[in-house]
């Protein structure tokens, strides 16, 4: 290895501080060739039984560890913050940067010359890339892998996507509290993370996408033993990715950005994509705008048949061939000389994979949807932009004008929802606000409301609703998400009445309140920002500096990198 070891000014000095450095360390047993030029990998795990779908990763930091081994490396497994979307309040995404912060100050302050990122549930992948990135070093992602399918009464369910639809199966085909009980052990019933295409899938995605994965680890589940294979292999390449000096910076170019989001259309992921792609782009020092994912992904072909777009789930699509077959497919449209943690391209990486069932992965030539990416709409109600799946949305309510139905917090909404009286239709738009990085505050994913009992009741099963927060990757509706800016500091969405129209044509890109200009000043005027959720600690902070949501909602204090040097030591 010509490059000096990073480690070596931590392991290989003969002076007092060396002396420091290796004698803690030896009180675990490590023998003396392992400080004397082997490349120290930190395994940074976001195991954590508050985080139901990462609670294997303590056993697959073992198995990396056997490949770092394997390969001449000295393993160092470190906890950071993990994030359970399932259990955390008011809501994950409050987070993410703050375990970002965690990540990168974790790497940064020890002796690590590569990275294994061990990641699985929704904000654990974005969190720790975006760390890792803020230093660049030769990083290597393992996605935790998904769950099997789940099951119910002969039929798989999808974990988060059977979530949204529990009040309509109450309320519409009259599931009994027994089987609401059987449905919610059926659907979480093995290790992993959520199995439909919801934002944990589409992450573990983009991971592959852009390279930072060794090619087919996104899609194999959690409990097929080819995933442990596939971290022992991880093991070793960073040890490799450290001898070659790989790091993330020679990764992610703008190149595999735009590979990512071809991908993302293609297989159905989630627009919870689109803010942490940004966050990435933005600490890896990529430009990336809002814009960027409608003009590069929104033509793209949907191919993966996968809930909640489709049919299908994570398990049918590893072994249908996985994400190896869906780049192949695109490969007219990526960028094949992208390289990757193996030092190969992306290209050479998929060099034609099989297919083993169609009705799962479409081919190019006969998809599912033509055009199937993310959609970016402008307009007065929204000037910096919102965004809307349309492979997951109603065809008929794409282009639609309806009359405002108003909610001003999540509180508002829980509490009036269901009321009898309230005047609402299928042709109406539900506005939700106060849900934006600044107002909840974190951005929930509360986009997808539940419809009233009274339409449910009559059948209907989708309206028009928009809103400042986001959408579960999980969920499927004719839903606008992501207005910026957003309510709680005076966006338009704030000034929006009940009653207005509001026009939205996905094609044309456009969402209007049909309110003059005139009107909406006096509004203005007349309105008054909300108390702030929070006057200390860390939510202070976060609401002090969280950018909105069409610039990827990192903390403006927290864009670019400080690189991986440390000029102190500790005496």
């Amino acid at each position: 290895m010509s490059k000096k070891l990073r480690s070596e000014d931590w392991f290989g000095k003969d002076d007092k501080m060396g002396f420091v450095h290796r004698s803690w360390l030896r009180n675990q047993g490590y023998p003396d060739d392992y400080f004397k030029g082997r490349p120290v990998i930190g395994i940074c795990n976001t195991w954590s039984e508050l985080t139901p779908c990462n609670g294997h990763l303590r056993d697959f930091a073992e198995i990396v560890k056997r490949g770092v081994i394997e390969a001449g490396g000295f393993p160092l497994e470190f906890p950071v913050t993990s994030l359970g979307e399932t259990i955390m309040r008011p809501t994950t995404m409050l987070f993410r940067n703050l375990a970002s912060m965690d990540v990168e100050e974790s790497i940064r302050a020890n002796p690590l010359d590569g990275i294994v990122l061990l990641t699985g549930c929704d904000k654990t992948t974005p969190s720790t890339i975006m760390g890792a990135c803020s230093v660049d070093l030769p990083t290597i992602v393992v996605p935790g892998g998904p769950m099997l399918n789940g099951r119910f009464k002969g039929e798989c369910l999808g974990s988060g996507s059977f979530n949204w639809m529990v009040k309509e199966k109450t309320l519409v085909e009259n599931y009994t509290a027994e089987d609401i009980h059987e449905a919610e052990i059926g659907a979480a019933r093995s290790q992993g993370h959520c199995m439909t295409m919801g934002t944990a899938s589409t992450m573990a995605c983009m991971a592959e996408s852009l390279g930072l994965t060794l090619p087919g680890a996104a899609a194999i589940p959690a409990v097929d033993s080819r995933k442990k294979v596939m971290a022992q292999l991880s093991g070793r390449m960073i040890v490799e990715m450290v001898k070659e000096d790989l790091k993330l910076s020679k990764i992610l170019t703008r190149k595999a950005f735009e590979n990512a989001i071809i991908v993302n259309a293609a297989v159905g992921g989630s627009t919870n994509f689109i803010i942490h792609l940004q966050a990435i782009a933005g600490r890896i020092g990529v430009e990336l705008k809002l814009e960027d994912f409608d003009t590069i992904g929104s033509k793209i072909p949907l191919l993966v048949n996968l809930k909640p777009s489709g049919q299908y789930l994570m398990e049918d699509f590893y072994y249908a061939g996985g994400l190896p077959v869906v780049i192949n497919e695109l490969k007219k449209m990526l960028h094949n000389d992208a390289i990757t943690v193996n030092g190969k391209t992306i290209g050479d990486n998929n060099n034609n994979p099989v297919c083993y069932n169609k009705e799962v992965i479409a081919s190019i030539d006969a998809p599912l949807q033509n055009e199937a990416g993310i959609v970016v709409l402008k307009g007065n109600l929204c000037k910096d932009g919102a965004v809307i799946k349309p492979s997951a949305a109603t065809k008929s309510l794409m282009k639609h004008k309806g009359k405002a139905v108003v909610f001003e917090t999540m509180e508002d909404y829980h509490a009036r929802i269901d009321d009898p009286e309230l005047d609402i239709d299928e042709s109406s738009v539900i506005v939700l606000k106060g849900v934006g990085p600044v107002g909840y505050p974190g951005m929930p994913e509360v986009g997808n409301v539940d419809l009233p009992e009274k339409l449910l009741r009559k059948g209907v099963k989708d309206i028009v609703r928009i809103s400042d927060g986001r959408m579960s990757g999980t969920a499927a509706g004719t839903v606008v998400l992501h207005i910026s800016p957003e309510s709680s500091i005076g966006g338009v969405l704030a000034l929006v009445q009940n009653g207005d129209l509001i026009e939205l044509d996905v094609a044309q890109r456009k969402l209007h309140l049909d309110v003059s200009d005139e009107d909406l000043l006096k509004r203005k005027a007349d309105w008054k920002a909300p108390e702030p959720m929070a006057t200390r600690g860390y939510v202070k902070f976060y609401i002090d500096h969280v950018q909105q949501a069409h610039l990827g909602a990192d903390l403006d204090i927290l864009q670019g990198g400080s690189g991986s040097e440390v000029t102190r030591d500790l005496h």
